[in-house]
């Protein structure tokens, strides 16, 4: 009697196949490049410096005690800003989507406001809200806010008309709807909204700090700029994008959560 074998269950979509240690090997490999040609000056010490150079700067911004008396403000006010520009902004986006009466309203408003460059606002923000912390938080909830509403109303707005159909032809009430059906398929485009809008955060969040700020990785990226002091600028650049990665991990820990009903 032939052996039954099993069939491979076919109807994954396109998941995503995990390949370990190969973004850290490739920018392993990025780094050993760059050292190799700064070093043997294929690369002009003008242009980039060391990352060997870098790291012992880094190294000496740690033993003095100054790297958290930069990074924890910086933090501090990233939070602060995004949490309150992000959460503003999916619930503005989610009214607007689902109300004709508030899309028609505030839609063009926000539409006028979203390519503005928000760093040219600094100046008014200073004025209103001072030129302590207030004009910073301010600027990055601002930053953060209208690309949430963006991607949030989008992302509601475009949740399969069938589904809805279908709760509909069940006779779900429009608050089953809305929580059984729309709010799930509208999460993925929500949390890509987020991740943009945290990217732009830290964006404004060095602006902000270049402007009358004592401590802050903008203030000390401004500074080791004006003193053409490459390895420190670069300790400056890599600490933001360490903040970077550390966020886009804790927005990807999130969608883990969320969305587990997509596998």
């Amino acid at each position: 009697m032939p052996e039954k074998k099993e069939v491979e269950f076919r109807a994954k979509g396109f998941v995503y196949k995990k390949i370990p240690f190969l973004g850290a090997f490739t920018f392993i490999v990025l780094i050993v490049l760059l050292e190799i040609g700064t070093r043997y000056n294929y690369i002009s010490d003008l242009t980039l410096p060391r990352p060997s150079g870098v790291f012992a700067a880094f190294v000496e911004l740690y033993d003095s005690g100054l790297l958290f008396e930069h990074l924890i403000p910086s933090f501090t006010r990233l939070v602060v800003g995004s949490c309150l520009g992000i959460f503003l902004g999916i619930i503005i986006g989610i009214l607007i989507a689902l109300f004709s009466t508030l899309r028609a309203s505030f839609l063009p408003l926000i539409s006028a406001l979203f390519p503005v460059p928000k760093i040219a606002l600094l100046p008014l923000f200073v004025i209103w809200f001072g030129i302590d912390e207030g004009s910073k938080y301010a600027l990055i909830a601002l930053g953060t806010f209208t690309p949430t509403v963006i991607a949030t109303y989008a992302a509601v707005d475009n949740v399969d008309r069938n589904l809805i159909r279908m709760g509909q032809s069940f006779g779900l009430s429009w608050m089953s709807i809305v929580k059984n059906i729309i709010l799930p398929g509208s999460l993925p485009g929500i949390l890509s909204g987020i991740r943009i809008s945290l990217a732009i955060g830290i964006i404004l969040l060095v602006a902000a700090e270049m402007l009358g700020a004592s401590y802050g990785i903008g203030a000390y990226v401004l500074e080791a700029g004006s003193l053409y002091d490459l390895e420190r600028l670069f300790v400056g650049v890599s600490i933001l994008s360490a903040m970077g990665v550390f966020l886009s991990y804790l927005v990807a820990l999130l969608e883990k959560k969320l969305l587990s009903w997509r596998n």
